[in-house]
């Protein structure tokens, strides 16, 4: 999200009532229902979260154990467990 100046993007009466309410202070305008986008999709975290998960399921596969896909991943063995169980799940 990027900041866009007030002043430029609305028009003057506008900006003046908006002024009475939050003179010189950020505000964060919601985007409308319908344009709502859900969390990661502006960015490529949600597929980079799945091929990351895949990776630890298939690694466990192969038999290495949740404390080592933790020290591989960078992970708390607590999350790598929430992963092989969200995975299995999903499998089934």
């Amino acid at each position: 999200m990027k900041y866009k100046n007030a002043a430029q993007h609305l028009p003057e009466e506008l900006l003046s009532q908006v002024q009475q309410y939050v003179d010189g202070e950020y505000l964060y305008i919601p985007r409308a229902e319908g344009n709502r986008r859900a969390w990661g999709e502006g960015t490529m975290t949600r597929r980079e979260l799945r091929e990351r998960d895949a990776a630890i399921c298939e690694d466990h596969r192969s038999g290495k154990s949740a404390r080592e896909l933790a020290d591989a991943y960078y992970l708390s063995v607590k999350s790598v467990q929430r992963i092989l169980a969200r995975h299995k799940t999903d499998k089934t």
